[in-house]
């Protein structure tokens, strides 16, 4: 039966003040994160951000610089990696080459002292549940890079952590197999209900599995919220540019086209391409524009248009046409491009954002 988070919003990890430095390097400042018993949660942004460290720090491979860290409200800042009820997986898998399946999944069991029957059933239950029970006696090297990663997940439930943290883990897969494991991890974590702590750079990765996804730049977290949020009510620049494509609309143009001040940000998918002398909506913004370049990407049709004041502005379109017709609109065209006011996202001022806690 799915596991179906509880919701009095248990608090699994807190990080409170964190930092953490390396010499004169600040890899994470002032870290504040409440994450929920049972979310799966992400930690999203660049290579440097400080999100692998904080991951560390929960998993106890480093030691903060300075505040402290709560698991089910039991201080294990200064605890040692197996004093803490939380397992990690990493990108590489990290399975014994020597070792079958079996005896892999088995590892940590053995390590505790469990006997070697009631052993053989945890591991039988737990391949079942990453639907793997037909390899239990193959090696690693004889599966696939999609199996071995199930393999490794099934490795680190085994011993039923409270927290699942998880680095980069399908970083090393292709693009499809990468999309399937994230359905089947979504999946499990629904399943056996466990907090999933994850960590990745790829932001629609972020978006398809998280409850909540923090944003990382710098060390810092930039916005937390439900991936619908994040995406769509980008609180920081950093943030809209970083959650996918989108067109920063500078306070000026803002000020001239819809009446605020402010930055706004407005998502391609958003933007629509009309016929220069069509009729305009009410609620509707309308710019003469060129299109500048077009770019087929299979499903969609990405636009760069040039208005007349030189500001340039994406429009991404669904591929509904017939496949054997080309798309009406092509480089040099002259059109109009719309899109709604209530579209476009203003991007609070440093001075009235609120501080981002996760």
């Amino acid at each position: 039966m799915a596991h179906t988070p509880s919701t009095e919003h248990t608090s699994a990890v807190s990080l409170r003040g964190v930092e953490k430095t390396f010499g004169e390097v600040t890899a994470v400042k002032d870290l504040d994160i409440e994450i929920r018993a049972g979310e799966f949660f992400s930690m999203l942004g660049p290579s440097g951000s400080g999100k692998t460290t904080v991951l560390r720090m929960i998993a106890g491979f480093e030691e903060p610089t300075a505040g402290e860290i709560l698991l089910h409200g039991s201080d294990v800042t200064r605890s040692a990696p197996f004093d803490r009820e939380v397992n990690t997986v990493f990108q590489d898998y990290a399975l014994f080459p020597h070792y079958t399946i079996a005896e892999n999944v088995a590892y940590g069991l053995k390590v505790r002292g469990l006997a070697k029957a009631e052993r053989e059933k945890l591991v039988t239950e737990a391949l079942e549940q990453v639907q793997l029970g037909h390899v239990a006696g193959r090696l690693p090297s004889q599966l696939s890079g999609g199996q071995r990663q199930r393999i490794a997940l099934a490795r680190a439930l085994i011993l039923r952590p409270k927290v699942l943290l998880l680095d980069e883990p399908l970083g090393a897969l292709d693009k499809q197999l990468r999309e399937h494991m994230q359905v089947e991890l979504k999946q499990i974590q629904r399943d056996v209900g466990i907090t999933f702590i994850f960590v990745t750079h790829d932001q629609e990765e972020a978006l398809t599995l998280s409850d909540r996804v923090a944003v990382f730049n710098n060390g810092k977290i930039e916005q937390v919220g439900s991936p619908r949020e994040v995406y769509e009510f980008p609180q920081t620049e950093f943030v809209a540019g970083f959650l996918g494509v989108t067109n920063l609309l500078p306070a000026e143009l803002s000020a001239r086209l819809l009446g605020t001040s402010a930055t706004h940000s407005l998502r391609p998918e958003r933007v629509h391409i009309a016929d220069a002398t069509a009729p305009v909506e009410p609620g509707v913004i309308a710019l003469p524009a060129t299109v500048a370049e077009t770019v087929y990407a299979g499903a969609h049709t990405r636009y760069l248009l040039d208005t007349a004041d030189g500001t340039r502005i994406i429009s991404e379109k669904q591929n509904s046409h017939t496949p054997r017709t080309e798309a009406s609109i092509r480089r040099g065209d002259a059109v109009s491009v719309r899109f709604e006011a209530s579209h476009a996202t203003a991007i609070p001022t440093a001075a009235a954002k609120a501080p981002q806690h996760a």
